[in-house]
């Protein structure tokens, strides 16, 4: 086998590994934004960077990813992973709940892991109910209302970065067609 064919199907290989890598860092990331162990949308990223760097990306076009499409990508990753820590306090905050009630979702999503995802639904709504009720000191009326805040912050939170690392997947899957 000649020197050139063996060098162009390594490179043939390394193209297909660097596909999969992309893709699997695409899958990794939408997985990220629903499992709080992951970070979903900077995963996701990666998998559009990869492909930038190795040069893999072009669009239905045949035209190459432009550095515009990774920064405009990167500053959407970057808002939304400010969001998902804000807005789960400020959902908290306008329905009355303290940090008792954030601190107690997110133990109770952390438990609830392991009956995903009804468990981890279920888990972070209990989780600040209870928390509100014994460290808050707050009645089942108060307590329940800071649950719900939490809860609905947490599903805010958990569907936009779903939403984002869905379309950054999208966005691999198209420049790698």
């Amino acid at each position: 086998m000649s020197s050139d064919r063996r060098e162009s199907r390594h490179l043939l290989y390394m193209d297909l590994f660097i596909s999969i890598l992309a893709v699997l860092a695409g899958i990794i990331g939408i997985a990220g934004s629903i499992l709080p162990a992951l970070p979903g949308t900077p995963v996701s990223w990666v998998g559009l960077l990869i492909l930038y760097i190795w040069g893999n990306g072009t669009n239905a076009d045949g035209d190459p990813m432009a550095m515009k499409v990774l920064v405009i990508w990167a500053i959407v990753v970057a808002v939304v992973s400010v969001i998902d820590y804000i807005v789960p306090m400020y959902f908290t905050k306008i329905t009355g709940g303290s940090k008792f009630a954030e601190r107690g979702a997110m133990a109770g999503l952390i438990i609830g892991i392991i009956f995903t995802p009804v468990g981890m639904i279920l888990g972070s709504f209990l989780g600040a109910f209870l928390s509100e009720m014994y460290w808050g000191k707050k009645t089942a009326g108060p307590a329940l209302k800071a649950a719900v805040g939490s809860f609905l912050g947490f599903l805010f939170g958990t569907g936009i970065k779903t939403i984002v690392a869905v379309c950054i997947f999208w966005q691999i899957i198209v420049y790698l067609s």
